[in-house]
Formats: structure tokens, C-alpha cells, sequence
């Protein structure tokens, strides 16, 4: 089997002359050296719209070299060197014991923090890593150690940063710290709180902007978003919104007119994406209909002529550039046939009838409608057709087919792609985001990392990082010289990063200092790029020692970081918790403070009991055990499993709604969401009447539901990763994050991942979890696999499946 690498190119990066750094005008100047110092980074050599293909694809006499070793990740085992300075917080135990009086004065009772909570409240080291399981209550713990930190200990405000992970968390803590602050009468300025409380985002934009020469910045991510404010948008929505493809639709269409290479590779994607889906031989619908297989082939001369008359009665057969063709298939030992034939593509085509065309259509004599047939014939040709093939479902899917083909699409690619491992296709710029964002969080460079990926060669993805290659630097240039500059917010972590050509030693100690006292939520959800940056701006700060702080309260620095890596979900778009479990190492220190907050304030111990059960095989920190501290005034039930029931789940929402309840409802797919809604479209007429504040109805993804809860919660759909992921398996080694010979390092932690994502949904609830499962349509193992009906926190009353 011959195998192709992706190799380099040759790029040389020159370091800014004499000449540029006197050259007249900051943003100028903060360009050039942006784009000479960044090495691996914006630009291998100085492009521009017209000057982008140079980077050219590598010659074939390189094409054959071995994927080079993976460097060295944040978590190796080498040590690292000390980010912080040997300081201690002056905590006496009088101050200690006026702060624990204040709070027994001012907060409610059950407000009151636990010893363990106290510990995190009053932790004197530099670093400080707190596991907090769901419930744990972490959140009046942060406001109050933001408070001992600025009223009792006297720090600026803007000498420190609360980082949360969403705008949601964000809008809730500042809410939160400005209560406490009213309670104990601290004075404060609104809009100095909500500098304080940042998300990653909005906090290295302003550091950005302190750089010389890119004071006029604009975040990609932030193009086109509704509200207004650098922290309103969603950097982790990778849909892209109309100006955003409107920029790479720019950089696209001039990179097909100039580059040769990119646009072969292109048209070798639109074709790839053209051809039918192939389907494992061993998927179940594949095994059920291959029983069907002597008589689908008996019938199947006929079923092409019905379905070809169909097709001509709209006037959409036969296709210009597609030559009627009928042409014998075999699968395995029967004859079966096409309807066309492509010469520019060397492609067969067969024409499709969906069953929205016509469902009762019949051919006489036969059992089942012609789209019954036409879909056996389909599974068939997915899992056992060897030749190239385009299956055309509807009159319209061939129009969009077609205009792809010819390349006609006027304003971007015009086709979708899927690269395998991923559940759905996307427009083709929408994937290379995707793929270069996965990679960039990983802490790699884009170029860089592809050019140490190795494909077969007959191979899709061949072609697709080929062609991303040529099209991020060239995406970058085409930003870089709007008016004003554009810059994604991976470039921005990057360039305030560990890797060669950081420009943090740059930044002014006024910018600077807001890094200096960090405490961060959601740490398991982390990406190496990101910590990258977080410890190069406390090197710096370690560097610059008291000079940055002067005479100031806030001497030094220190950071707090609050997670629970059993709630790790995000490795799909490139965190992992591995920097978490392994923070001491991770974040370099004389002395470290580790806090476990085991107390649960939400939920009774049977539903914390199941949700731990079924995460316990996946890699965790030891000793996280947790304990319910909730009075209940009723019985405690255990999670019920139940057979996939619509209308049973419906039922037992609307009684909850009825008797007062709050009601989470959490999904797999959107397409779940749909199929429900039918069967509650009362309970949600009902709860809509409601006074907004009074509703208790929220329908949301297991993923969007985390920091939320309900007395009851109803999951439906099982947690499984069931697929497998090439190119991300590539990237997890060259980041160091498989094992030394393990080839599926991210498939590996998307398995744990399905664990922890049924964890995080059951914990949502209070006092009720349902959980709806189907029957496993696919292989491999589900989250619902690891329940064991002996034990009380469960009660499993599926229908059992008939053998």
C-alpha cells in the first residue's frame, strides 16, 4: 500500500531590519513584527492575497518520509521550571477567625462554607488546585475568596482575574461577587467588576490590544455577533455567521485562481464528497439487509426503469454531462445497475427516489414501496459497491451536485465534506475551521502538524490537509490586511504563548497585571493552548518580580484553579483534563494546596452513587467520593432506565410539571429534540402560560446543560462514542497525549469521554433521573452498559431484548 506524507515546504523567516523598526506608525511596525517573529505561526514568510500560494505543496521526492517524533507536551515528565515566587498569603488565624465571623453574620445558613470549602477560601499557597464535584458549592467559595483577596487582604481589583468558561457563568458570578460586596459594604466601581470577571476570550483581547501596533484588532470569532462588547461572543461557536464566510469566501476564491495545487486538491474533495458513503459490512442494517439481497437483485432492472421514469417526468433525466448508462454491478455474486456515467469524473451515477416522492408508489406484484426497495439497494451499494459511485437522492440534490462538480459555486466551495470520525458533513470552509481549530488547541501549529501527519494514499484527507494547508496561512494574510486587522483568538493565545516569537514580554505591567492573581472555573476543560499562555504570563509576571507590582497590596502572584475531571466533555474541539489531574506538575510551584469539595448540596446519594458508578472506570483523581448534605422532604428515588418511550417520558414529565417540579430534559441529537415534540407540545403550551419566572420547563444537549439542575431530569439517548477519528488520533500524539505506541490515543479518550458526558447529564438532577436508551444500533460500548441493576441507586426496567 502506497503511503503519502504531507512533508514541508521550505519558508525562511527573516528577523525585522533596522529599517522596519524605525518605519513611521505603530500598527505598521506591530505587523511586520508579527509576522517575521511568529514562527510556525501567521505567516511563514510575509503573504499577502496574491503572494499566498507560496506555500507550495512539497515535492514527491519528500512525500515519503515517516511522520517525525511528537515534541514534548505540557505534561511530560521533564521538570518545569517555577512559575511562581516562594511567597505565602499572610493569613493570621485572628484575620481567619473575623472573616469566619463575618460570614456566619451575613450569609444564610445554608450558605455557610464547609471546613473543606474553607480550606479553598483560605489556601496561603501560590498554587492551588480544587477538585469540586457536582454540587460542591464552588461557586460562593470563589466569591468569597475574591473577597477575602480584595477587602480583608487589600488587592486591587485589577490586580487579579476570575476566568469563567461560558458568558452564561460569567454574567452569574459577577452577579453573585456584587451581591457579597453589597453585603459587606465594599465599595466598587460595576464596570471595574466586570473587567475583573472574564471569560479566556475576552480576557486576551485587551492583552492584545496592549501590544505595540495591533491596538485596532478585531477577533475573528467576535465578526457579525449581535451584541456588542469583546466578551458577548461565542468563540467556541464554530458555525460561521455571513460576514465571517464572507472573508474566507474572499481568501478561497483567490487562492483557486492563483494556486494550482490548491485547486486540484479541491476538485479531488468535491468529487470524494460526491461519491456515496460507504457503510461498514458489519453495520446491523447492513447484516439485515443483506438477507434481502438474491431478491433485491431479481428486481432490480425493474426498479431502475420505474425510478428513471420518475425522474424523466420532471424533466430532470437525463442530466447533461452524465451519459445513460446501465451498467452491471456486481455485490457479492448479484447483478445490479446504474443509470449514468460521468467520463470527466470516471464515476457511476444511480438516480435515488426518498420517500418523501411518492411513499405508497409500488411496483405490481411487490410487498414493500419502490423507496423501501430503493433503500435496501442503497445499503447494499454502501457497504459492498467497489466502484466509484454517485448516488443522487432527489432531482434537486442533483442540481447542487452538479453546480459543485462544475465548480460553478460563485461565492465558496459549494459542498460538503465529512472527514472521517465525524458524525455529520459540513461546508468545506466550516471544516477546515473545525480541523485547524482542533489542531491550534492542542497547542500545535497548523502547518507544522500537518506536515507531520502521514495519510494512505488513496486517502481523502490526503488532500483535505493538503489543502488546509495552503488555505490557513493564506486565511491569515487575507485577515491581516483588512481594515483594520483581523486575528483569530487561537493566534491571539499563540502569540502571548510559550512558543518562540511570544511577544508577552511586551505587554505593559498595566496589561499584565490583571494575570497576576488568577482563579479559574471549569479547569478540566482546558486546552493545552491556553495553559500555554497562562504560564507564560506568570513566567513574565515571575520575571518582571516587584517591579510590576511596586508599591502596591498585590505583591507576587498566584493561581486558583476549580474543576472536576469527571466533567471533562469538550476533548471533541480539543480540552483535556490531563493538565487538571496532573496540576502540580502543570503549574510549577515551591508549594502546592490541593482541596477535594466531596460535599454534594444538590442531589440524594443514590443519583451521586450511579453517576459515580458509571464513570468509574474512566481515569479520575483519587479519593473523590461524594456525599449528599441535602435534607430531603421525600423519599429518594434511584435513576430509573428505561426502553426508548417517547410517550412515556412525556407522561412522567407532565405529572413532575404538575406536582411543582422543576424539569430538565436532555438529548443526544437535535433530532431527538424533534421527535419529542410532538408528544409534550402541551406540557410546553402549559409551561410557556407561565410567568417567565415561574416556567420549569428546559429542554437542552447533555453538553449545554452543565452548571444547571432540576428536581427532575429525563436524559434521552445513550452516551457512546462509537466512531473513530484519523486525523485526531494523529494530532493526539504529535501533542504528546497518547502513549508511547498507541495509535488511538483520541479514540481511546472519547471512550472515557461518553462516561463522563451520562455523568454529567445524571447529576443535573436533584431528586428524579430518567434515562431513555434504545436498543444499541451500533457497536461498541455505552455508557448504559456500565449499570448494574443489583445495585439500589439504580432501578433498570428495560424491555429486555428478544433473542
Amino acid at each position: 500500500m502506497a503511503v503519502l506524507a504531507i512533508c514541508p515546504g521550505v519558508f525562511v523567516s527573516s528577523q525585522p531590519t533596522d529599517k522596519d523598526r524605525q518605519a513611521p506608525g505603530l500598527i505598521a511596525r506591530g505587523w511586520r513584527w508579527l509576522r517575521s517573529q511568529q514562527r510556525d505561526a501567521w505567516f511563514h514568510t510575509p503573504l499577502t492575497e496574491a503572494t499566498a500560494p507560496a506555500a507550495e505543496s512539497p515535492p514527491e521526492s519528500q512525500s515519503k518520509r515517516p511522520p517525525r517524533a511528537p515534541k514534548k507536551s505540557v505534561t511530560s515528565q521533564a521538570p518545569q521550571p517555577l512559575l511562581f515566587a516562594p511567597w505565602q498569603l499572610e493569613l493570621t488565624p485572628a484575620l481567619k477567625k473575623t472573616i469566619k465571623a463575618d460570614v456566619a453574620a451575613r450569609l444564610p445558613e445554608h450558605a455557610q462554607p464547609s471546613a473543606a470549602q474553607w480550606k479553598m477560601i483560605f489556601s496561603t499557597t501560590p498554587a492551588t488546585c480544587v477538585v469540586a464535584g457536582a454540587g460542591a458549592g464552588k461557586s460562593t467559595s470563589l466569591v468569597l475568596r475574591v473577597l477575602v483577596l480584595h477587602h480583608y487582604m487589600g488587592f486591587e481589583l485589577d490586580s487579579m482575574s476570575v476566568v469563567t468558561f461560558t458568558r452564561e457563568s460569567r454574567r452569574d458570578f459577577i452577579k453573585k461577587l456584587c451581591q457579597v460586596f453589597d453585603m459587606w459594604g465594599v465599595t466598587y466601581v460595576f464596570e471595574k467588576v466586570r473587567e475583573v470577571v472574564r471569560t479566556y476570550h475576552s480576557l486576551v483581547l485587551p492583552l492584545i490590544h496592549a501590544l505595540p501596533g495591533l491596538a485596532e484588532v478585531r477577533a475573528f470569532e467576535n465578526l457579525g455577533a449581535a451584541a456588542t462588547g469583546s466578551e458577548e461572543a461565542n468563540p467556541f461557536q464554530l458555525r460561521l455567521n455571513d460576514i465571517q464566510r464572507q472573508l474566507m469566501n474572499e481568501c478561497y476564491r483567490s487562492l483557486m485562481s492563483s494556486d494550482p495545487s490548491f485547486s486540484g486538491h479541491v476538485g479531488s474533495l468535491r468529487a470524494s464528497a460526491a461519491q456515496l458513503r460507504k457503510l461498514d459490512p458489519q453495520d446491523p442494517d447492513v447484516q439485515k439487509r443483506l438477507k434481502a439481497l438474491s431478491l433485491a437483485s431479481a428486481r432490480d432492472a425493474e426498479l431502475c426503469d420505474l425510478i428513471e421514469e420518475h425522474w424523466r417526468a420532471q424533466d430532470a433525466w437525463p442530466i447533461k454531462g452524465i451519459k445513460i448508462d446501465r451498467q452491471a454491478i456486481d455485490i457479492k455474486g448479484f447483478t445490479f445497475h446504474t443509470h449514468g456515467y460521468t467520463a470527466r469524473l470516471n464515476t457511476w451515477v444511480v438516480l435515488g427516489f426518498e420517500p418523501g416522492t411518492d411513499a405508497q408508489l409500488t411496483r405490481p406484484t411487490a410487498k414493500i414501496p419502490i423507496w423501501g426497495e430503493w433503500a435496501v439497494k442503497r445499503t447494499l451499494f454502501q457497504a459492498f459497491c467497489d466502484k466509484p459511485l454517485i448516488w443522487l437522492d432527489n432531482p434537486s440534490d442533483a442540481k447542487k451536485v452538479l453546480t459543485s462538480l462544475n465548480g460553478k459555486g460563485l461565492t465558496g466551495p459549494g459542498f460538503e465534506y465529512q472527514l472521517p470520525g465525524e458524525l455529520t458533513p459540513a461546508p468545506l470552509l466550516d471544516c477546515f475551521v473545525a480541523a485547524a481549530t482542533f489542531i491550534e488547541n492542542l497547542g500545535l501549529q497548523v502547518v507544522d502538524a500537518i506536515d507531520r501527519m502521514s495519510w494512505n494514499a488513496e486517502d481523502s484527507e490526503a488532500d483535505f490537509f493538503a489543502a488546509l494547508r495552503l488555505f490557513w496561512p493564506a486565511l491569515e494574510a487575507h485577515l491581516q490586511n483588512q481594515t483594520p486587522p483581523v486575528m483569530l483568538f487561537n493566534r491571539m493565545f499563540a502569540l502571548l504563548g510559550e512558543g518562540p516569537g511570544s511577544r508577552v514580554s511586551e505587554l505593559p505591567d498595566d496589561a499584565l497585571r490583571p494575570m497576576s492573581h488568577l482563579l479559574v472555573d471549569e479547569f478540566q476543560d482546558i486546552s493545552a493552548q491556553i495553559v500555554g499562555w497562562l504560564r507564560a504570563s506568570l513566567a513574565e509576571i515571575l520575571r518582571r518580580s516587584t517591579a510590576l507590582a511596586g508599591e502596591r497590596a498585590a505583591q507576587n502572584s498566584s493561581l486558583m484553579c476549580v474543576g472536576d475531571d469527571w466533567q471533562s466533555i469538550y476533548g471533541w474541539r480539543g480540552s483535556n483534563p490531563s493538565y487538571f489531574m496532573q496540576f502540580n506538575r502543570t503549574f510549577s510551584a515551591h508549594k502546592h494546596t490541593r482541596v477535594l469539595l466531596i460535599d454534594n448540596y444538590r442531589s440524594h446519594q443514590a443519583i451521586i452513587d450511579a453517576a459515580e458508578h458509571i464513570v468509574a472506570s474512566a481515569p479520575a483523581i483519587p479519593g473523590k467520593k461524594a456525599l449528599a448534605r441535602r435534607v430531603f422532604d421525600r423519599e429518594p428515588s434511584p435513576v430509573i432506565l428505561l426502553s426508548r418511550d417517547l410517550a412515556d417520558l412525556a407522561r412522567r414529565a407532565a405529572e413532575h410539571h404538575a406536582a411543582g417540579d422543576s424539569i430538565l430534559v436532555l438529548y443526544r441529537r437535535n433530532s431527538d429534540r424533534q421527535a419529542l415534540a410532538e408528544h409534550i407540545q402541551g406540557l410546553l403550551q402549559a409551561d410557556q402560560a407561565l410567568p417567565a419566572e415561574q416556567r420549569r420547563l428546559r429542554q437542552l444537549t447533555f453538553h449545554s446543560a452543565k452548571g444547571l439542575q432540576a428536581d427532575a431530569v429525563f436524559l434521552l439517548g445513550d452516551c457512546q462514542y462509537a466512531s473513530r477519528s484519523p486525523y485526531k488520533n494523529q494530532v493526539y500524539a504529535l501533542a504528546g497525549l497518547a502513549q508511547a505506541v498507541q495509535v488511538d490515543g483520541y479514540d481511546s479518550a472519547q471512550h472515557e469521554e461518553a462516561l463522563r458526558l451520562a455523568y454529567v447529564g445524571i447529576t443535573r438532577a436533584i431528586h428524579s433521573c430518567y434515562w431513555y436508551v434504545e436498543t444499541a444500533a451500533k457497536p461498541g460500548a455505552r455508557a448504559s452498559d456500565r449499570v448494574d441493576a443489583r445495585m439500589p441507586c439504580f432501578n433498570d426496567v428495560r424491555t429486555k431484548p428478544k433473542r
